[in-house]
């Protein structure tokens, strides 16, 4: 019983934690400057709806909200793509050469996303693939792949072999296998792992910050960093980009998220 409560309050304690400055931001983003510093924990002396009006009349945000959506949608789709592929590759192969290929797939997980940055600068300065939307969409595939490998796979190991012996004496061939009943069966994990790397790619912010110089390809992270100046921030005005920001996020959360709790426990209990 005890412990039963001090979990409770521990939930609590942490969704106040999580809960309580999302409200502040939500609540700042209605306020003027001087409303959100004489009275931050309290609700708007004047709703400002204004804020909204004029962060969504931007013209540079409008920009990067496209930037941002292209590259994240192409970087989700691409990475899921290539990671499937290679998931399915190393749950079919038997023994330990399908372990040392996911091995080694996997192994860019455990090196810092910093040790990387100078030599994968220099290698798309090279390719002229900086200051570019494709060049960010490919830093984002190279960067997230090892993970997309590590969750797939792991579903896929979890598929019956049954299945795949059935469709082998049908004459049913690797690719048509892979198509109609890897990918339909693996729906919670990809969908699992869309949400993950769409959170990533959409708030993404070092790699735009180091290979992007236009500010017409500038990245929605990037663009939001405009209502912070040397002398003064325009707090109101970037909580209110941050709320649109956060909106489709949101939005494919909850049109995903049965998925993504199938996903995530999926492969977790053996029968």
């Amino acid at each position: 019983m005890g412990s039963r409560i001090g979990r409770r309050a521990l939930l609590g304690v942490y969704a106040a934690l999580v809960l309580v400055p999302l409200l502040v931001m939500l609540a700042g983003s209605f306020k003027s400057t001087s409303d959100l510093f004489s009275n931050p924990f309290s609700l708007p002396e004047e709703w400002r709806f204004g804020n909204y009006s004029e962060v969504l009349g931007s013209a540079d945000l409008s920009t990067a909200f496209t930037n941002s959506a292209v590259v994240s949608t192409c970087s989700v789709t691409l990475t899921l793509l290539l990671g499937s592929l290679a998931a399915y590759g190393v749950a079919r192969i038997p023994g330990w050469p399908g372990w040392a290929i996911y091995g080694f797939l996997v192994l860019g997980m455990s090196v810092p996303a910093q040790a990387n940055m100078i030599p994968q600068f220099v290698l798309f300065d090279v390719l002229g693939l900086t200051d570019s939307l494709t060049g960010l969409v490919l830093i984002n595939i190279v960067t997230t792949l090892p993970v997309a490998v590590f969750i797939l796979a792991g579903f896929m190991r979890t598929l019956p072999r049954e299945i795949y012996e059935a469709a082998a004496l049908d004459g049913v061939g690797p690719w048509r296998t892979y198509r109609s009943i890897t990918l339909p069966l693996s729906l919670p994990s990809l969908a699992a792992t869309a949400i993950f790397l769409l959170v990533i790619h959409w708030n993404e912010l070092l790699y735009p910050l180091l290979f992007i110089n236009d500010p017409e390809k500038r990245t929605l992270p990037l663009a939001l960093l405009n209502f912070q100046g040397e002398f003064l921030t325009n707090y109101p005005l970037l909580f209110t980009g941050v709320v649109v920001a956060s909106l489709p996020l949101v939005v494919g959360y909850i049109f995903l998220q049965r998925f993504f709790i199938a996903g995530m426990t999926a492969g977790s209990v053996k029968e």
